[in-house]
């Protein structure tokens, strides 16, 4: 696990990085303009989604040590590759965007409560003792949240050339992406197939759900569908970058990431079907 522990946090601080270079302070103004749309957004990824992981687990009887590594990967806010997805199956890429930087924002509280609760309702004690909630909130600011702030001052003084530049910004973010799950897979090549046959139903399960639950809700109470389109990738596509950070901090066993890297690997199969099926037939 050395070479992930050791790259993780600078890819995730680049890729936050990129994520604020596309950010303006309108993309924060939006959501007080059209709050209904994004409070949806935010209901189904913050709260529905770790609830839904949490009955899954049960459901599935998932041993402790995966269980766990569910719900970081529940916790874990969109990714930029949402922003990416949501434009090529023609939905609400503004909405996207807000979404996901507001609750990579909130992540830095949500993401070690929903974990530190989870595991405590688990009843799960091997969590190091020298790791808090508010060592990892801390360690998350300065690679998540200090990152978006330093993009978005990029982007104030370099507009011109940061907005002509995104499209290879968001590449570059999807590239370190698949660097992070890359070096996974080749530390444990001789693991992938114990690792997707023991966590490969239960994330399956979880994406697909997700995905289902966010078109339908938004379906029901959202604007139209552009937005449907956005809260169901939003909902479907978790930062695994993120994920694999915070089991790096709390954990030593590479067992924990197990969740993290089968859903990274299922959530593009399932969302780059579910923006084709949803390209033809609307």
């Amino acid at each position: 696990m050395e070479i992930v522990t050791k790259i993780a946090p600078i890819c995730l601080a680049l890729i936050m990085l990129g994520l604020g270079m596309g950010l303006t302070m309108q993309d924060f103004i939006r959501v007080s303009k059209q709050p209904k749309d994004f409070a949806i957004g935010l209901i189904c990824q913050l709260i529905l989604l770790p609830i839904i992981a949490f009955v899954l687990i049960k459901i599935f009887n998932t041993p402790i040590e995966l269980a766990l590594g569910v719900m970081i990967i529940a916790a874990a806010p969109g990714g930029v590759t949402s922003n990416v997805l949501t434009k090529f199956a023609n939905g609400d890429v503004a909405l996207s965007v807000s979404l996901t930087a507001i609750i990579s924002l909130i992540s830095i509280f949500s993401v070690p409560f929903i974990v530190f609760q989870s595991a405590e309702i688990l009843k799960i004690t091997y969590i190091s003792k020298e790791i808090s909630m508010f060592t990892i909130s801390s360690k998350m600011f300065f690679v998540v949240t200090f990152p978006v702030i330093i993009g978005m001052l990029i982007r104030k003084f370099a507009s011109n050339f940061v907005s002509s530049k995104t499209l290879i910004i968001q590449r570059l973010s999807i590239l370190l992406f698949v660097i992070v799950f890359a070096a996974i897979w080749i530390e444990e090549w001789d693991n992938i197939v114990s690792f997707i046959t023991r966590a490969g139903s239960i994330t399956l399960t979880l994406n697909v759900i997700m995905m289902v639950v966010g078109y339908y809700i938004a379906k029901a109470f959202a604007s139209g569908i552009e937005q449907r389109k956005c809260i169901s990738l939003e909902c479907g596509l978790q930062n695994g970058t993120l994920a694999v950070f915070v089991s790096t901090q709390l954990f030593d066993e590479m067992v924990y990431m197990v969740p993290t890297a089968a859903y990274a690997l299922i959530m593009f199969i399932t969302s780059l079907l579910f923006v084709f099926i949803i390209r033809k037939s609307v």
